[in-house]
């Protein structure tokens, strides 16, 4: 089906909805209407999804690549030339930090979060004096290490 198809290549469903000829509206109705255009579009997203989750994966912990070189060369026997490997090497493709973070910020929030939210039980007077006891603390360290 080629809205499946359509899905699976990325396109929006404001895309697909053009390439059909109808509205995004009329897209979302018979997404409603039939359960076989709702599924089609679903399936289609699913599995680029899954290639791009596997190739996050993949990048967030490195890999190894083989690598190939070829050269053209004159074949005696055969009168023609042919490209001959000469070269096989393994690289490999260090971890990408970045693909890293993004994994475990989407897939572990309560740890990995940058936000995190403090509860408060104490009150903004009790807070405050602690606080400045605890500074005047580190003040007195200070001057008595100078």
């Amino acid at each position: 089906m080629l809205i499946k198809g359509w899905a699976r290549d990325g396109l929006t469903k404001e895309q697909i909805a053009k390439n059909i000829g109808c509205s995004r509206e009329t897209l979302n109705q018979w997404e409603n209407k039939f359960s076989d255009i709702s599924d089609a579009i679903k399936k289609g997203r699913e599995v680029v999804d899954r290639e791009v989750e596997n190739a996050l994966l993949k990048r967030a912990k490195g890999y190894d690549v083989e690598e190939t070189t070829e050269e053209l060369r004159f074949n005696r026997a055969t009168g023609q030339n042919e490209m001959v490997v000469t070269k096989r090497t393994t690289k490999h493709i260090a971890p990408d930090t970045t693909a890293q973070i993004f994994w475990l910020k989407n897939r572990k929030p309560n740890e990995y979060r940058d936000k995190h939210d403090i509860e408060v039980s104490k009150s903004n007077d009790e807070t405050i004096k602690e606080m400045e006891t605890y500074f005047g603390k580190l003040r007195a360290k200070e001057k008595a290490s100078s």
